[in-house]
């Protein structure tokens, strides 16, 4: 497996966020997680991977996580997927946090995800895990061959998504977190925000 991280800046918001893309070395096929922003670094970054693009998949339904979504489907393909839920709220200006900067935002989900749903890109396999808390609609993606796992905001190094957005729950965060510690110690964690860092280094703050 190919993993390519870009950071990513909203054109809306003044936030960063981590943009993943996995690929498939021997069929090409390829997941880009979360394209918050910058739209051509994505674009070029696919290009020099020679990426045939699968999915689109969203981890949550805020706007620093989904804005390029539409953009990154019209020019270079690929469906988008998010959770039942999120796909309720992703046009929700409330939820996705446009209303705070009185903008909107339309993302034309094509498929939502439940948990313990597999995907497939190319050869590696990907469990999807509900995980809400940071929202109501937030979920990672485990591959457990490459030990693996992107949290978008449910699980940081050295912290974890707020709680206090729209939808926001503490208990049911602190649960997915439970849920997530129940992994591999050796499993890479990805976040949408900051470092990389590893299960077992998260339990043990």
């Amino acid at each position: 497996m190919i993993l390519k991280q870009i950071e990513v800046k909203s054109s809306l918001i003044d936030e960063f966020t981590n943009c993943y893309i996995v690929q498939d070395e021997n069929t090409k096929e390829a997941m880009c997680i979360d394209p918050g922003g910058d739209f051509e670094k994505i674009q070029n970054m696919l290009n020099i991977m020679e990426a045939k693009l699968k999915y689109i998949y969203l981890t949550h339904s805020h706007l620093d996580h989904i804005e390029m979504a539409n953009v990154l489907k019209e020019k270079c393909g690929g469906e988008i997927l998010i959770s039942r839920k999120g796909a309720e709220n992703v046009n929700n200006s409330e939820i996705n946090l446009a209303k705070l900067i009185n903008t909107n935002i339309k993302i034309d989900v094509d498929s939502r995800v439940d948990d313990k749903d597999i995907l497939h890109v190319g050869n590696i396999e990907f469990k999807v895990m509900y995980t809400p808390g940071h929202t109501n609609d937030g979920t990672c993606l485990y591959c457990e061959k490459e030990k693996l796992v992107f949290t978008g905001d449910t699980l940081m190094y050295m912290g974890y998504g707020r709680c206090d957005f729209p939808t926001g729950n503490q208990k049911e965060l602190k649960k997915s977190i439970k849920k997530l510690f129940l992994l591999p110690d050796d499993t890479f964690v990805y976040p949408g925000h900051g470092l990389a860092t590893t299960i077992k280094d998260e339990k043990e703050r």
